[in-house]
Order: C-alpha cells, then sequence, then structure tokens
C-alpha cells in the first residue's frame, strides 16, 4: 500500500466534520497552522508524523486509530 496524502486529507476533513470542528478550530486544538491543515486535507501537503501525532490527539484519537481509518479507506476504495 502506497501512501496517499489526498486520502489521508479526506479521512481527516471527514473526521473533522464529523466532530462538528471547523478547520480553525482543529488546527488550534493541533497547534498548527489552518493554512496547513487546509493543505494537509486538500492533499497539497504531507503531513509528517509528529503532525499527524498532534492532529489525531485533537481529534481525540490516537495515531494508530487515525492510521487505521485511512488504511480501512484505501481498502474500501481499491479492494
Amino acid at each position: 500500500m502506497e501512501y496517499n496524502p489526498k486520502l489521508t486529507g479526506q479521512v481527516i476533513g471527514r473526521i473533522r466534520v464529523q466532530r462538528g470542528l471547523t478547520q480553525e478550530v482543529l488546527s488550534g486544538l493541533a497547534g498548527i497552522a489552518r493554512s496547513h491543515l487546509a493543505m494537509i486535507e486538500t492533499g497539497g501537503k504531507n503531513a509528517n508524523a509528529a503532525t499527524l501525532w498532534r492532529i489525531a490527539a485533537a481529534l481525540d484519537l490516537r495515531l494508530s486509530e487515525l492510521i487505521i481509518r485511512i488504511e480501512t479507506e484505501h481498502e474500501r476504495m481499491h479492494g
């Protein structure tokens, strides 16, 4: 399985919306710029492990849980 930054961003964005958070709020909770989060969500920027960790924590998830959700979505899309 290859890393897909666009899919990663889509999953993060979907969880954010499900939790009723704006990009502004989530980025503040994660300690990153809103523009950085927006680029991650669109797949325009690759998030490093530390950034993914902070985003996961801000979403009240473990990093491993976030990765499992991304992997599950990848498998759903690609069989």
